[in-house]
């Protein structure tokens, strides 16, 4: 998850909507440092819908990117002959098919990175979505208002909310799994194929995709440039190390490591760097900064993961 957020390419200044201007006095810090400068190496495509900027990282690949969010939510548009899967359908702040209409007429599938609230928050607009067996995933498949209605906290949003958003009512819509799927799952999307790798520890249900013909690991959140959320009740860590040694395993086959928040593109070399730095924080090593009640974070290496922290003075 993020800390900073993306200013709107077109606009020098981080305004607050009207409806959240009440609730905070001051630009959130993290406007202020954005744009981030790793998107001017990156072929920007033209889409209506100024909520989303969309970004061509290889053939027949788009990142999706949510810069008015302080999650900084990426999905991606993959492409085949035939059909395409988006990986992630973000915040359901506003339309991500639509977005997706005006870069491919393919059928589309929906798969998730995981369901935490900020990735299947377009997933209701999806007749085909395609998901983990675990009951977290059903759980989260029934829809969340307490989860969506902290994404536009006082803090969260810079720049304008699309038109026509209500705040009051914003939830993370329930949506129906159309079919369920399982590690090494492949699907053929027509001269070209992804396959699913189960990688749970953020979340039981978190999986990775990758298209070894064209060298592309897509990491959701086990893999992302910013702090790694890893402290909630559904993280299990031992998993999580075992889910980044498969990945790392993985490193001579990927040509680019895509992940879902911040930055679109990542060399592979970040893999086991990763394990490393992980596998060493486990082990009592790097730096620790207290992060809010019961959350700290550690830092190894370049690399940050927030993590639950033991209540101090308990037996």
């Amino acid at each position: 998850m993020s800390f900073c957020q993306r200013l709107a390419r077109l606009s020098l200044l981080c305004l607050l909507p009207a409806s959240l201007a009440a609730q905070t006095k001051t630009i959130p810090e993290w406007c202020q440092a954005l744009p981030r400068p790793e998107y001017r190496a990156l072929l920007r495509v033209h889409v209506t819908d100024p909520w989303f900027e969309v970004y061509k990282v290889a053939t027949g690949t788009f990142a999706i990117y949510e810069p008015h969010q302080a999650e900084e939510t990426i999905s991606y548009l993959i492409v085949g002959t035939k059909q395409a899967v988006i990986f992630d359908t973000g915040m359901g702040i506003s339309s991500i098919s639509k977005v997706i209409q005006q870069l491919t007429t393919k059928p589309v599938v929906v798969l998730n990175s995981h369901t935490h609230n900020d990735h299947v928050g377009g997933n209701w607009e999806f007749p085909y979505v395609f998901a983990m067996d675990t009951d977290f995933t059903r759980k989260n498949a029934r829809g969340s208002l307490a989860d969506a209605q902290a994404e536009i906290a006082p803090g969260q949003i810079c720049g304008n909310l699309p038109a026509g958003f209500n705040p009051r009512t914003y939830a993370t819509k329930p949506w129906k799994i159309f079919h369920f799927v399982q590690d090494g799952f492949t699907v053929n999307l027509g001269g070209r194929k992804l396959e699913i790798i189960a990688t749970p520890g953020h979340t039981p249900d978190a999986i990775a995709l990758i298209d070894r013909a064209n060298g592309l690991l897509f990491t959701g959140d086990t893999y992302y440039p910013a702090p790694i959320w890893l402290y909630r009740p559904e993280t299990d860590m031992d998993a999580y190390v075992a889910s980044v040694k498969r990945l790392a395993a993985l490193t001579p086959q990927v040509k680019m490591v895509l992940g879902a928040h911040n930055i679109p593109v990542a060399d592979p070399a970040v893999l086991p760097k990763l394990v490393d730095a992980i596998v060493a924080v486990r082990a009592g090593k790097g730096e620790v900064k207290a992060e809010g009640a019961g959350k700290a974070i550690h830092t190894f290496q370049g690399f940050k993961f927030l993590l639950a922290e033991p209540a101090k003075g308990l037996d």
